[in-house]
């Protein structure tokens, strides 16, 4: 017979050091004021722990049931759900790569994979000067910008493997990145607080934005009546663009705007508007 140990018991997680709970007690109590019920400020505050120290620790999970009134069960179930919640030690740059379906046929699969040979790490790796974490992700939400890597929850678009490696090689190195669209990039540690809730005191930070593409777009300008894009609304990688065509002289398929029927509209029926063409004689049945 086998002997089956279940180790010792997990010892409750330590408390923080007195300055820095009474810190983030200050902070916690302003994001739970936000709310009408408590718990709803669960999210916001593991961001607000996670900025504290990279990760949401057992510490941060049992700071979170004490203001909350919860269980560290309940707390763990919902950092345990949502993958911006990071387990454990991460670097200063989360770097993600969409490997969901169109970023992958693109090119992403292949940038992730060199980006493990070339950082010599593998998914949710930590290089060892603890500057980047790499991980996969099923989509980034910028399908029109394929294939596309994220740094810290910033756009870095239309990336290729060579791109990419440039791009760790420059945060490792210390050297300044800029996204392709949105505010500049901070650390994962500043992210949090700022996904918590807190202000983006950087100069021109809150300025900087970036949207979604006119691919995105079209059904929006279609909902509102306006005319759709022509057919090239994203020029390819390395390709000037191309000047858009007027508005309403076409569309990117028969179904991107509504059609003129025969059932929607009696005026213009479908069918031949000349003499019909037989190539037979015609009988009385239309033969």
């Amino acid at each position: 017979m086998t002997d089956v140990s279940l180790g010792m018991p997990q010892l409750p997680a330590p408390d923080y050091p007195a300055d820095v709970r009474a810190r983030l007690e200050a902070d916690a109590r302003e994001v739970i004021a936000r709310y009408p019920d408590s718990r709803s400020a669960l999210l916001p505050l593991l961001h607000l722990v996670q900025s504290e120290e990279g990760y949401v620790t057992r510490t941060g999970m049992r700071f979170c049931a004490d203001m909350l009134d919860l269980t560290t069960a309940e707390v763990t179930a919902v950092a345990t759900f949502y993958t911006m919640y990071r387990r454990r030690p991460s670097g200063d740059y989360q770097v993600g790569v969409c490997t969901n379906t169109l970023c992958a046929v693109m090119g992403g699969d292949a940038i992730f994979e060199e980006l493990q040979q070339h950082l010599g790490v593998g998914n949710n790796g930590t290089t060892p000067d603890g500057k980047v974490t790499l991980e996969h992700i099923e989509c980034n939400a910028a399908c029109d910008f394929a294939p596309v890597v994220m740094v810290n929850w910033e756009f870095f678009d239309n990336q290729t493997p060579d791109s990419a490696k440039r791009l760790v090689d420059d945060l490792r190195a210390g050297r300044p990145v800029e996204p392709t669209r949105g505010a500049p990039l901070c650390t994962y540690k500043e992210t949090a607080r700022i996904l918590a809730g807190f202000p983006d005191e950087r100069p021109g930070a809150v300025e900087a934005t970036g949207g979604a593409g006119p691919a995105s777009l079209i059904g929006l300008k279609l909902a509102k009546g306006e005319a759709a894009p022509g057919a090239r609304v994203v020029h390819p990688r390395g390709e000037a663009p191309q000047d858009e065509p007027a508005p309403g002289s076409g569309h990117l398929s028969s179904h991107d705007a509504p059609q003129r029927t025969s059932a929607s509209d009696p005026e213009h029926p479908s069918g031949p508007v000349g003499p019909a063409r037989h190539d037979g004689p015609v009988t009385e049945e239309g033969e």
